[in-house]
């Protein structure tokens, strides 16, 4: 379990420190509606990385068993083409960061967050969170990692459950925090936002490209 627990650490911190949902976040936080809002798009971030994670896990598990010291060439050629999809993302972001002097454009529905209600804050964090390709790339990855295991029952729930702690928090520390001490924390909300929207994607390509090569370098050593 503890292998298993180690290789889905940095797939987890991969879909945390996604800087569009945490900007999201905020901005619900700094809105008229802004304790409303937060929940909704909280508890919708955490159910889209559950429901995917452990939709992964499922299809992995029909992976045929294998002796755990043989290879795993299955496992190791999805690990190794999963790689390979960060790494073009990783391109995608890094063409598209800001040039020097450049103010980094916000997607456009973000413009609507003052007017969204809880139901809809609540249906964006769930799409951000399942079906956003980059988040996709890393519960399959994590899915294949838990279900290629030979776990039981009991360490697959504890697997996930770290996966998806580790992968909410980004967005459920500054939604917690604000609920319980609103006053204060809208001065650091506002900076951290500013700076995450101005650097988002340097901070995306950087960490695509490292957990691409990390997974091509396991897809690799399945073999």
């Amino acid at each position: 379990m503890g292998s298993a627990i180690g290789d889905i650490l940095p797939l987890a911190l991969g879909v945390a420190i996604s800087p569009v949902p945490i900007i999201a976040a905020i901005l619900m936080l700094l809105s008229p509606k802004a304790k409303g809002t937060s929940v909704g798009f909280l508890i919708g971030w955490v159910l889209g990385i559950v429901v995917a994670i452990v939709l992964f896990t499922l299809l992995a598990s029909v992976i045929p068993e294998q002796d755990p010291d043989a290879s795993k060439p299955i496992a190791g050629t999805i690990k190794i083409l999963l790689g390979a999809a960060l790494l073009f993302l990783a391109l995608r972001q890094w063409r598209s960061r800001p040039k020097p002097g450049e103010d980094a454009a916000l997607p456009k529905w973000m413009a609507a967050i003052d007017t969204m209600t809880a139901g809809k804050s609540f249906g964006l964090g769930f799409l951000l969170s399942a079906v956003n390709p980059k988040n996709l790339l890393m519960a399959i990855a994590a899915g294949v990692v838990i279900g290629t295991a030979g776990l039981t029952g009991g360490e697959i729930t504890w697997a996930i459950v770290v996966f998806t702690l580790i992968a909410a928090s980004t967005v459920a520390i500054p939604v917690i925090a604000y609920l319980l001490a609103s006053k204060r924390m809208a001065a650091p909300l506002e900076g951290l936002r500013t700076w995450l929207v101005q650097n988002n994607a340097t901070v995306m390509a950087v960490l695509l490209l490292v957990i691409g090569v990390v997974l091509i370098g396991k897809g690799l050593g399945s073999f």
